[in-house]
């Protein structure tokens, strides 16, 4: 997929373009499914082509070009589409962007001035990495979940990190007791393991930190002790709130098994850290502060170039893709981060502000005033 700031570039680039954005829902592989998706875009084609109601020829047959363009593309799929959706940017004799999506997307078609990004936002939220960390006090494994792919990327041991141990350790030498007041060698031995452990979970701080980066998710899971051990580790480079434990698992998943953990988790930190901003702006919107909710206030919020964030909710992009996408246009033009919530907080966000707001960096006067 492309980043936050390649989609940025790529809108800016193409403003100036008669460009045909074509997204394609390819959820579905009940064989009895087969080829559906196809139907919903020709049905969408159509549905766009009797709309524009075209009177000059040249803008039909450019419509056309770029519309063969983006079916060629797609004749490499015979029965279903590889990813949960699809998209495609296309210019007459050009062929500008496409790619399948990890994230599914309504089936979209529009022909107009410049590329229609709205639909492509939801999906920016699987480029976040996602770190999942499966520990006890011998091992720790480390997988990072990106685009719906999960891949491991360390397995360490405690054992690494403290060598063989001594044989005075393990066992009495000849012509040696080992006293009740010394030092047995399995005494030894567990105060040996304990400072490897400590250095594997600082092994594991350092990878887990390097991987999250600035704005990752991490899973903690397995042993309670050893997550209780490890957690403090993190705070100087992950922050509280992109971090989630679960009790369930354990250091000896399956992949498949990993995977799903993985993508609950990165769901459920998604669906606190929205639902944190919603909180934070409607906070600040009520106390006059710096956010608005409601088209009326965040139009004229993105008109005086006030916007930090623009929020969205899923079910208000789909029922008015011509706004959304007018806001999210907006939001670029002036560099303000866009984010289209998932299920839940868009419940909310509908409820709060008809499914739109946005984290202001001023507020401007006279906003909110009728």
């Amino acid at each position: 997929m492309l980043t936050r700031d390649q989609l940025a570039d790529l809108y800016r680039e193409l403003q100036q373009e008669r460009v045909l954005s074509v997204y394609v829902d390819g959820v579905g592989k009940d064989p009895a499914s087969r080829r559906v998706w196809r139907r919903k875009l020709a049905q969408e084609l159509e549905k766009e082509e009797h709309r524009l109601h075209f009177t000059d020829s040249q803008e039909k047959e450019a419509f056309v070009t770029a519309r063969d363009q983006v079916l060629k593309e797609l004749d490499a799929f015979e029965s279903f589409l590889p990813g949960k959706g699809y998209v495609a940017f296309s210019a007459p004799g050009n062929l500008l962007h496409s790619e399948t999506l990890p994230v599914q997307v309504p089936t979209f078609v529009r022909w107009e001035q410049g590329a229609r990004i709205s639909p492509y936002i939801r999906g920016l939220k699987q480029l976040r990495p996602m770190v999942t960390v499966l520990v006890d006090a011998r091992r720790a494994r480390v997988f990072r979940y990106r685009e719906g792919e999960v891949v491991e990327i360390a397995d360490l041991r405690a054992d690494t990190y403290i060598g063989d141990i001594s044989e005075s350790a393990s066992s009495p030498r000849a012509g040696k007791t080992s006293g009740s007041r010394g030092e047995t060698g399995t005494d030894t031995a567990q105060k040996l393991l304990d400072i490897g452990t400590e250095r594997m979970l600082k092994a594991t701080r350092d990878l887990v930190t390097e991987q999250a980066n600035y704005e990752g998710f991490v899973l903690l899971g397995g042993e309670n002790e050893t997550i209780s051990a490890l957690r403090p580790l993190l705070s100087g480079g992950v922050k509280d709130s992109r971090i989630l434990e679960n009790a369930s698992l354990w250091v000896d998943m399956t992949p498949a098994e990993i995977k799903e953990a993985t993508r609950e988790g990165a769901s459920a930190l998604s669906r606190r850290r929205q639902n944190d901003l919603l909180d934070q702006i409607v906070e600040r919107a009520y106390s006059r502060g710096n956010g608005c909710l409601g088209g009326k206030d965040t139009v004229q919020a993105l008109d005086g170039g006030s916007v930090d964030i623009l929020i969205l909710s899923k079910g208000f992009v789909e029922a008015n893709p011509d706004f959304a996408d007018m806001c999210v246009a907006k939001a670029f033009e002036q560099g303000a981060d866009v984010r289209v919530f998932g299920s839940k907080p868009s419940e909310r966000l509908d409820e709060l502000g008809g499914g739109v707001g946005a984290r202001l960096r001023f507020r401007l006067e006279g906003l909110g005033e009728s």
